[in-house]
């Protein structure tokens, strides 16, 4: 597996990396096992980089992740964490506390959970809007120095506010959604990044399954799947996503690779300095994620891909309204 480092300070991570939030249950029912699995043929196949938050399951993603890395060298495994979330019991979000002592707290939590000594990259998971950025960040740098972090992230945010982040301290990396169907980061937030050489992992990449040649229409959403409220899976969306898919199929059966090894091929191609997080919840769905390593895109297959899937062409935000409120890198 090629590795690229993240930003001048960042951890070498492998190309593609492994987001584990479905594993516990976003996405509606998971399987302990195979999550586990999963986890273990990624790490088989090279991929170091896992992305995780403290706040997936409430604190479940964070002890499977530590289930399956006993018996692994921590050294060969990078673990990003996203904190600053609230939830109830219930599950319901409740909000974001980014206060330098919540931070420490929550990171105390993590580390038990993880059952290591030190998280390699550590980010809010969006801006608090009751704390300045400068403090959140000033926090983390805090917990660098004693040594319970290596390296600052950022995820969700807009350019102004990686600037006056950066200021305080280096970033490794933006952590943000980037899909064919979700490409808003290009206007400002992507060229500030690269004026600033921070990195961008991407999630989303396939856009919660929505563009991976699996999701047909009327496919059940269970209890807490995510897609059950997304305004894109919506019906009066869903026909329109769901031909830029067909549009999408046909390049690759043209390439005789499948619609997901398309997508995550492309977000690879928009530079060495975006790293796709695919997050497959299963190792058959990990195979074909990472297939797409060997997928190779000429000027003349973007050129066909940018007319199949316009930009700006998808129907529905990202997030529903309520969500998007609290994101920074939509303001």
């Amino acid at each position: 597996m090629q590795t690229y480092r993240l930003a001048k300070t960042g951890p070498e991570v492998s190309a593609i990396g492994l987001g584990c939030m479905g594993m516990s249950g976003m996405y509606g029912p998971s399987d302990r096992e195979e999550g586990i699995a999963t986890i273990h043929a990624a790490l088989d196949a090279g991929v170091n980089l896992l992305d995780t938050g403290d706040f997936y399951g409430m604190g479940h993603n964070e002890m499977l992740i530590g289930a399956a890395l006993k018996g692994r060298k921590r050294e060969n495994v990078v673990i990003s964490v996203k904190t600053g979330a609230l939830r109830d019991p219930r599950g319901t979000w409740l909000g974001y506390d980014c206060r330098p002592a919540a931070l420490k707290n929550f990171v105390a939590y993590s580390l038990q959970r993880l059952g290591v000594d030190y998280i390699d990259i550590y980010r809010p998971a969006r801006l608090d809007p009751n704390v300045p950025i400068e403090e959140t960040v000033g926090a983390i740098a805090d917990m660098i120095k004693a040594g319970y972090v290596r390296h600052v992230g950022l995820s969700e945010v807009g350019a102004d506010t990686i600037r006056r982040a950066a200021a305080v301290h280096p970033i490794v990396d933006l952590q943000i959604e980037y899909s064919l169907i979700s490409r808003g980061i290009e206007d400002a937030i992507l060229p500030t990044c690269r004026e600033l050489g921070i990195s961008i992992t991407a999630y989303g990449v396939l856009s919660r399954g929505l563009i991976s040649g699996h999701w047909q229409k009327g496919q059940a959403s269970g209890k807490g799947d995510f897609r059950g409220y997304s305004p894109r899976f919506q019906e009066a969306n869903i026909d329109q996503n769901l031909a830029l898919v067909e549009e999408l199929r046909k390049i690759a059966e043209a390439k005789r690779v499948s619609v997901a090894q398309i997508a995550i091929a492309w977000v690879a191609a928009q530079g060495k300095d975006i790293i796709p997080l695919v997050g497959a919840r299963r190792r058959d769905r990990l195979t074909e994620a990472l297939g797409s390593r060997a997928v190779e895109l000429s000027a003349d297959d973007m050129d066909t891909i940018a007319r199949a899937v316009p930009k700006d062409a998808a129907a529905g935000a990202r997030y529903p309204d309520a969500q998007l409120q609290h994101m920074d890198s939509e303001k």
